[in-house]
């Protein structure tokens, strides 16, 4: 096991991967000779040369064009889009064509490509730089999406995902590029857990708090706090956000009879309508409480000086536990 940071366990991956199949490129702008704007690309170049670390143009929707021309005759590519934000001129290239490929030509073309996505707040950025769009992705049928929280998994799934034959949306939550944790570098990616498996953080008995990305460490504060009060969460860090596995979720909740689920994007139409809509159908008998969400607000994304109002904290993932648990005097709080 190595020490590593969110960041670092990304480079090794990719690096891992470039090693291991000589299929394997990275794209995107200012990775080369920089290594990125975060240096998660760092050193790749010179290692690997100019033609399989490509510095290209400012222009997301011919990155992910070239790319799946690469993908269609057999290369594995992996794109860069610098920030969440600049997602959205390739919108276009990965909804109508990455995500339909394999599926309109009844599995003739594989689409192996991975979209590396820094992504949501808390970095003191503004507009188009912490920016969550995962919710059009979950919508767009024939992607996977999956958003990492620690260390391990970026290093893991990251392999996993550069493997698949599937596109990848892959997410990283540019607030935790310095967070440190152990790394298996030497593991089989076969023996991990599988791409599209959520994970029970912190077992507990009372509420699910169902999350992934940067508010899964939110969520782990707001366990500990809630302990000191006698109650217990049972954090679970989705991992993938399409699929989703709605066999733990629906373990947890069956067991606990309550859920709250967070996120930082915003409520209306997310990814945790989609999950609590899923759990009433599930878990309708098992439900003690109506689920709660508590997310971003239906906003766009603020300033730098007032994101800490806008991302969901301590405080309001606590008042929904305490409104699942029926505590008396708790008036429901709007996102």
């Amino acid at each position: 096991m190595t020490e590593l940071t969110m960041g670092k366990a990304l480079n090794a991956a990719m690096r891992r991967a470039m090693t291991d199949d000589d299929r394997v490129l990275v794209m995107g702008e200012d990775i080369g000779r920089l290594g990125g704007v975060f240096r998660i690309t760092d050193g790749l170049q010179s290692e690997f040369g100019p033609r399989r670390v490509v510095d290209t143009p400012l222009a997301e929707s011919g990155i992910v064009g070239t790319a799946v021309g690469l993908a269609f005759r057999g290369f594995r590519p992996i794109v860069e889009i610098q920030f969440d934000g600049f997602v959205y001129p390739a919108f276009d290239q990965i909804v109508s064509q990455v995500a339909k490929l394999h599926y309109r030509t009844q599995g003739r073309v594989k689409m192996p490509l991975t979209i590396r996505i820094p992504w949501a707040g808390g970095v003191g950025a503004a507009e188009h730089h912490s920016e969550s769009p995962e919710a059009y992705f979950v919508h767009t049928a024939g992607l996977r999406v999956v958003a990492v929280s620690n260390p391990q998994d970026a290093y893991t799934m990251l392999r996993q995902a550069i493997a698949s034959d599937d596109p990848v949306v892959f997410f990283e939550p540019k607030r935790l590029y310095h967070t440190k944790g152990e790394v298996d570098l030497d593991g089989d990616i076969a023996d991990a857990p599988p791409l599209g498996l959520a994970r029970v953080v912190r077992e507990g008995s009372d509420v699910t708090v169902v999350t992934y990305g940067a508010q899964v460490m939110t969520a782990m504060d707001a366990a500990l706090a809630a302990e000191d009060e006698g109650v217990s969460l049972e954090v679970i860090d989705l991992r993938s956000l399409s699929p989703v596995d709605y066999g733990t979720v629906a373990a947890s909740v069956r067991r606990t009879g309550r859920v709250v689920v967070t996120h930082e994007a915003s409520r209306e139409a997310g990814v945790a309508a989609e999950v609590i809509a899923s759990i009433t159908e599930k878990c309708f008998h098992y439900l003690e409480a109506p689920p709660l969400r508590v997310t971003g607000h239906d906003v766009p994304y603020p300033p730098a000086k007032l994101e800490q109002h806008h991302l969901p904290d301590l405080d309001r993932l606590l008042d929904a536990v305490d409104r699942v648990m029926g505590r008396a005097g708790m008036p429901e709080v709007t996102a």
